[in-house]
């Protein structure tokens, strides 16, 4: 039993008691800090007091940042407390719900840093396969450790964000020189994001990756294909990634998922001892990708062969640190299997082989006004189910040509 009214908010739905994400939502009042229970949110500030005078100073700013900077024991503390509030048989003094839905929601955090990895063997493979004339094997270094690369944290944007399609240069097969114009090729990566927080600190061991991971959140770095493959010779992605990266607006703290972790595969050759893991840090989570509400794949995140914690200790071994408001993204998540691929650039084999929505219109990669929204869930206690947020985004045409 449970004040709150929603039949979304029970321990058989993925958003009940035991998910409790934390979001930003714009009120008459201003931005307030909630956490979302079924279809509805509870708004932290009128329930300030209720929590005590640890916790009401952080749920009461206009964003995560201080909850984030907070630590893990807070965060476990206020977990705890909000769970006995919103699963008690009465409301508590100053709680008011609101629909989700009929409320805008804005970036919750302050990006300091964004990282994105490629932690997929098959789709690293894939790609492979696909931009550089049927190689098959992974890249040398692939195995030995995660590799990755640092995006652009001021264009993170919260899920609902419309994302215009990207220009820059691009050369296809037979040109002379490159060419200047909108994307031909824009794709969407599905990816799961890692919201940092906690003290800043560097070198961080596998062992202390939750003392510095708050939650998470599904991520989709939006990739133009034509302006990667011309630039990315011979470094990496630069404009072909640096237009927009989405994250969901609710990010689910790392606790939510502690029968969700998995045991990574078996690896050909030992590890450098600061990738080592003395628990297991994969994680058990099933994607799906839609375009226009019709689902083109279902990837799974218990593929991956880089953990997030090796990912957090690979990141900080040289000194580098981690603080709060740190992201970081797995990197495209993709099975072995074709409805299991995280991007269109896989899905039809670069183009060569179009997919048909269900409407029976065709597609190579997104045209303009196409919807592309990512969902998730992981396994909870007791059978239950944990919900990641829906993060989506709406391709608009070239605003600059």
């Amino acid at each position: 039993m449970t004040w709150i009214e929603d039949p979304e908010f029970a321990a058989d739905k993925p958003f009940g008691p035991q998910t409790l994400p934390y979001g930003v939502l714009v009120t008459a009042s201003g931005p307030v800090v909630a956490v979302r229970v079924g279809k509805h949110a509870l708004p932290l500030r009128g329930v300030a007091d209720s929590l005590g005078p640890r916790l009401s100073e952080l749920v009461g700013a206009r964003s995560l940042d201080p909850l984030l900077a907070a630590g893990r024991a807070r965060w476990r503390e206020l977990r705890e407390r909000l769970t006995e509030l919103v699963t008690a048989d009465r409301a508590p003094a100053g709680a008011e719900l609101v629909r989700t839905d009929w409320h805008t929601m804005v970036l919750p955090f302050t990006v300091a840093d964004y990282v994105d990895f490629y932690s997929s063997p098959h789709h690293a493979r894939n790609v492979s396969r696909i931009l550089r004339r049927g190689a098959s094997e992974l890249p040398e270094n692939w195995t030995h450790l995660p590799v990755g690369y640092h995006g652009r944290a001021g264009t993170v944007r919260v899920s609902g964000t419309d994302v215009p399609r990207p220009s820059g240069q691009r050369r296809t097969t037979g040109d002379r020189n490159p060419a200047f114009g909108p994307t031909r090729r824009l794709d969407f990566e599905a990816e799961v994001g890692f919201v940092c927080g906690g003290e800043t600190a560097s070198r961080v061991p596998t062992e202390d990756f939750a003392e510095h991971c708050f939650g998470v959140a599904l991520v989709n770095d939006w990739s133009a294909r034509d302006l990667q493959l011309w630039e990315s010779q011979p470094l990496g992605p630069f404009l072909a990634k640096s237009f927009a990266t989405s994250i969901a607006g609710w990010i689910t703290p790392l606790e939510a998922f502690e029968h969700a972790r998995i045991a990574l595969p078996e690896r050909e050759h030992a590890l450098h001892d600061y990738l080592a893991e003395t628990e297991p840090w994969g994680l058990d989570l099933s994607l799906e990708v839609r375009c226009n509400d019709i689902v083109l794949s279902r990837p799974r995140f218990a593929d991956m062969a880089w953990s997030p914690a090796q990912q957090l200790a690979h990141l900080t071994v040289n000194g580098a640190t981690v603080r709060p408001g740190d992201l970081f993204a797995s990197g495209t998540v993709s099975g072995p299997a074709k409805e299991e691929r995280g991007c269109l650039l896989e899905l039809t084999w670069g183009g060569a082989e179009p997919i048909t929505l269900d409407d029976g219109e065709q597609r190579t990669f997104l045209q303009d006004g196409d919807r592309v929204t990512l969902g998730g869930t992981a396994p909870g206690p007791d059978g239950s189910v944990i919900g990641l947020s829906e993060v989506t985004g709406t391709v608009l045409s070239a605003t600059w040509r």
